[in-house]
């Protein structure tokens, strides 16, 4: 898995884990109740619901701040992820090294100097941010993109 997706997945994957038990309660009683019913129709409207769960998180607003700071407290340390890319990383519980912001450059089309990590550090927060933003999730007001 890419970098990025792995930071896709960590925040929006809290989305779809929260989701998952309401969805498996009403799937485990939707046969049993219509079944009886019409056999041939529970499935499909389970499939339905079944297609449509996984697709709901993207689709829906994550609050990405909630997901990180909690995960930021159960890191141990004082992470400042609003600013800087390494501490939403380590926050994420993902390799922060050097080459793996490198690697995230890579994947998100850097064309600067991956040498002057400054830089690159700033842009790739921005782009991370505004990424997650363009896929549903609800950035804090400083938070720039």
């Amino acid at each position: 898995m890419s970098i990025f997706g792995s930071i896709m997945g960590a925040i929006f994957g809290h989305g779809a884990q929260a989701k998952t038990p309401e969805s498996k309660t009403p799937e485990s009683k939707t046969p049993e109740t219509t079944t009886s019913a019409a056999p041939g129709a529970s499935p499909a409207s389970t499939s339905t619901a079944a297609s449509t769960a996984p697709g709901t998180p993207a689709a829906q607003t994550v609050d990405v701040a909630a997901i990180v700071d909690k995960a930021a407290a159960a890191a141990g340390e004082k992470l400042d992820w609003r600013t800087s890319i390494v501490d939403l990383m380590k926050a994420l519980g993902l390799d922060s090294s050097l080459a793996a912001r490198k690697e995230l450059a890579k994947e998100l089309h850097y064309t600067g100097d991956t040498n002057n990590t400054a830089t690159m550090n700033v842009w790739l927060h921005q782009q991370v941010m505004a990424k997650l933003a363009a896929n549903g999730g609800k950035l804090p007001a400083d938070i720039k993109t």
